[in-house]
């Protein structure tokens, strides 16, 4: 009886001590959980993919963002373990650039890794870029990966800003734009004013990408749709110049030089001033506004607009109306060139200034230099007075202690001396006549 008592006992006494211990950790993981981490500056860390738990525990510790990396793998996998206790799906850890801050717990650090809360790049492609545009710019991304198989339709992308990880794949990106445009068109669609004349979703897109190059100005895209539309509802062509360029440059986007006249008589499958109806396919990638005001455009009688000189259009009902409002662009357009023409012949004019003042400047300088190595004429002067009182020194109180004059080498032997004779205790002139000075230009 005492034996099993005793043996009760211990059993008990173990238990206790194993509970006691379990708890001890618990306490203890859990605290090193919610602590505040090592890290004393903000610091990025990239985890390939491939990279196992233990691999990106190590990591981690060698950056200073944990502290143990045997206690990052023992909290990962208890927690997933709670997780699936309750029901939970496992969470792995994921691939990606991350950014923690200073004094991130691990309770942070594993969440980010865990949810992938990578750090995040951002691409903005403008509204009315051509496909062949935007590819170029998905490109050109240093932080994404992989090649682009082939150039998308025209306007089956979406102008937006996206934000991706670094090492996405570039097609991905791709993929994403057309799945915006797809569920954008479909959600504007559905909400299109009645009576429009277009029969498909096609046909409007084709209509937006138009709308969206004519205009920049988010005010006027609903009435410019709007003269569309009527247009088309009469049966007028169109008569866009967009739709001019597109069909020479196709996807380049710019003709990169005014429209000719020559350029309207081209006949292309996309120049509405030839065609009836709306082009083949979209001249562009529209936004989502051009998209809305086509599908839910202003309500007027409009049928023409032109340039108005202030970056905006004057629309107008009636042909003759438009006449006037052309003659008075072409006004403005010929004092836009006028002025853009005398302001562009100043500024060859200052430049030309500016060029020869540079040339002016460096002859003066060397002109100076020049001068400096010669004698100017009072210097002559006053050697030559020099000279004159030495002699007359030298005659006057011959055989009193002063130095009489140094003979040059034709007095030494007995020759005539030259007149550039100087005294030893004056300077040494080279000319008699000095060179003028030449005064700078």
């Amino acid at each position: 009886m005492n034996g099993l008592v005793r043996f009760i006992s211990g059993v008990m006494t173990s238990a206790l001590m194993a509970m006691a211990v379990i708890g001890g950790a618990i306490f203890l993981l859990n605290y090193q959980y919610e602590a505040q981490g090592p890290l004393e500056e903000t610091r990025t860390v990239t985890i390939r993919s491939g990279e196992g738990r233990i691999q990106i525990a190590e990591k981690l510790q060698d950056a200073g963002v944990v502290s143990s990396r045997q206690l990052f793998v023992i909290n990962h996998f208890t927690r997933n373990f709670v997780r699936w206790f309750n029901g939970q799906s496992w969470r792995d850890l994921k691939a990606g650039e991350y950014e923690f801050k200073p004094g991130a717990s691990m309770r942070t650090v594993l969440e980010t890794v865990a949810k992938g809360k990578t750090v995040l790049y951002r691409i903005t492609i403008p509204e009315g870029w051509t496909s062949q545009q935007i590819v170029k710019r998905v490109m050109a991304m240093p932080d994404l990966v992989g090649d682009i198989s082939q150039v998308p339709a025209e306007g089956t992308l979406l102008p937006d800003t996206y934000r991706f990880s670094k090492g996405s794949e570039r097609n991905d990106v791709i993929k994403r734009m057309q799945t915006a445009l797809e569920k954008t068109l479909a959600q504007l669609w559905e909400k299109r004013a009645p009576d429009l004349p277009l029969a498909t979703k096609e046909e409007a897109l084709i209509l937006a990408s138009i709308v969206e190059k004519e205009t920049g100005i988010g005010a006027e895209r609903k009435r410019v749709a709007s003269v569309f539309l009527n247009r088309l509802r009469k049966g007028m062509r169109l008569q866009s110049d967009p739709t001019i360029i597109y069909g020479i440059v196709g996807g380049k986007g710019s003709l990169g030089r005014p429209i000719y006249r020559s350029d309207i008589k081209k006949e292309t499958p996309y120049n509405t001033y030839h065609i009836k109806g709306l082009p083949p396919t979209p001249i562009c990638n529209p936004g989502r506004a051009a998209i809305e005001a086509v599908l839910q455009p202003d309500s007027s009688d409009d049928l023409f607009f032109v340039a108005d000189g202030t970056g905006g259009h004057k629309f107008s009902k009636t042909l003759k109306e438009h006449n006037a409002a052309v003659a008075n662009w072409r006004v403005i357009e010929k004092k836009a060139r006028l002025k853009a023409e005398a302001e562009a012949k100043l500024r060859k004019q200052q430049e030309a200034n500016k060029k020869k003042a540079t040339v002016e400047v460096t002859e003066t300088k060397k002109e100076n230099a020049t001068v400096s190595d010669q004698p100017s004429a009072g210097a002559s002067e006053g050697a030559q007075k020099n000279r004159d009182r030495v002699a007359s020194a030298s005659v006057s109180v011959s055989g009193a202690g002063v130095t009489p004059m140094v003979l040059n080498r034709g007095e030494q032997e007995g020759g005539s001396a030259p007149q550039t004779d100087v005294p030893a205790t004056g300077p040494k002139v080279q000319r008699l006549i000095p060179l003028p000075v030449r005064k700078p230009r």
